[in-house]
């Protein structure tokens, strides 16, 4: 149901061989870039080619993605198909869609949602170093003095292996990071509700006590999903108590920072350096005021491409294929009450 090309569509079959798998390019939209999961807006299929595609929709057991990434298309799907038995969405987050798609209590119990967790991990693990060390060696710093061509007097630069960074949220995202951060000497603290311990992370704290702890972090890292429970979890008051020149990345969803308090702390230095992947609503309007600050990398949600991902997804779906025909549990399932 999302655009998967034919080499990746035997490997699946290769590797599950009682899967049948149905892929007829003419009925999926071309892609634009990589991992483009919606694929071309401008793509019309005929009446024909439209009836076929809801044919498929309708007799499938499983759907390798969300019809256009579009909620709506979901809740056609599920309503079309009463023999439907699991969606795989492309996203690591893609509880959020499965939500949005409104559907009743009975389809969630039918359906098993999965998600694209971990294929993610070592991606974003890897930009969220990329921003720790951009704010602890001062990038902004750096860039302001190559753009004067200024040969300032030597300063100090600060080292991972000397700090301590906060990483909210240790689901497989958040226990790569940690993970990393750990193997060069971070020490780590973790948010987590269940308090279970994680490898690499120093110290356990719940999420309601982020406002206590950021005072004593370098760096704050979010992986977090969008729910309604993490909404603004990195609220203003949380960020009126970092301390001064702080290094926030956000790889999670824009959601959970409030936005504008984030502006305020990165113009008057409580918040020193930001790389955020993420926004509360994407694309970044153009009139956004984090445009312009130049203590802030922005990336326009692309920290996860890599050219394996599609593999890696493709790979984990033929997994999940295999354990759903074993009848053995699925991984990365959606919690529907919470829709992570």
């Amino acid at each position: 149901m999302t655009p998967l090309d034919d080499e990746l569509c035997s490997l699946v079959q290769q590797w599950e061989p009682r899967l049948e798998m149905v892929c007829d390019q003419s009925l999926l939209p071309p892609v634009r870039y990589p991992a483009d999961h919606h694929g071309d807006p401008a793509f019309t299929r005929t009446p024909e080619q439209e009836q076929r595609f809801a044919e498929i929709i309708a007799g499938a057991d499983a759907l390798y993605g969300i019809p256009g990434e579009d909620p709506a298309a979901l809740g056609r799907a599920v309503e079309s198909n009463a023999g439907l038995r699991w969606v795989h969405t492309m996203a690591a987050g893609g509880g959020a869609l499965v939500k949005a798609a409104g559907l009743s209590a009975e389809q969630l119990e039918r359906v098993t949602f999965t998600t694209s967790a971990g294929v993610h991990a070592g991606p974003l693990a890897e930009y969220a170093l990329f921003g720790l060390l951009a704010g602890a060696k001062n990038l902004p710093r750096l860039q302001a003095d190559a753009a004067r061509h200024e040969w300032p007097h030597r300063w100090l630069m600060g080292q991972l292996r000397e700090q301590t960074v906060l990483v909210v949220g240790l689901g497989g995202i958040g226990s790569e990071v940690a993970r990393v951060l750990a193997a060069l000497g971070t020490r780590v603290i973790g948010t987590s509700r269940r308090g279970e311990p994680v490898d690499g992370v120093a110290e356990l704290v719940h999420p309601s006590e982020l406002a206590a702890v950021v005072g004593r972090v370098d760096g704050i890292v979010v992986t977090l999903p969008g729910t309604a429970a993490t909404q603004r979890l990195v609220s203003a008051d949380v960020l009126a108590a970092v301390r001064p020149g702080t290094t926030l990345v956000n790889v999670g969803r824009g959601t959970v920072i409030d936005e504008d308090a984030l502006v305020e702390a990165l113009r008057d230095g409580r918040i020193g350096f930001a790389a955020l992947d993420v926004f509360a609503a994407e694309p970044l309007d153009p009139t956004s005021p984090l445009w312009d600050l130049p203590n802030v990398v922005i990336s326009p949600h692309n920290a996860t491409l890599t050219p394996a991902e599609g593999r890696r997804i493709a790979e984990l779906f033929a997994e999940n294929a295999t354990r759903l025909l074993d009848g053995k549990p699925l991984r990365n399932v959606v919690n529907t009450v919470e829709f992570y």
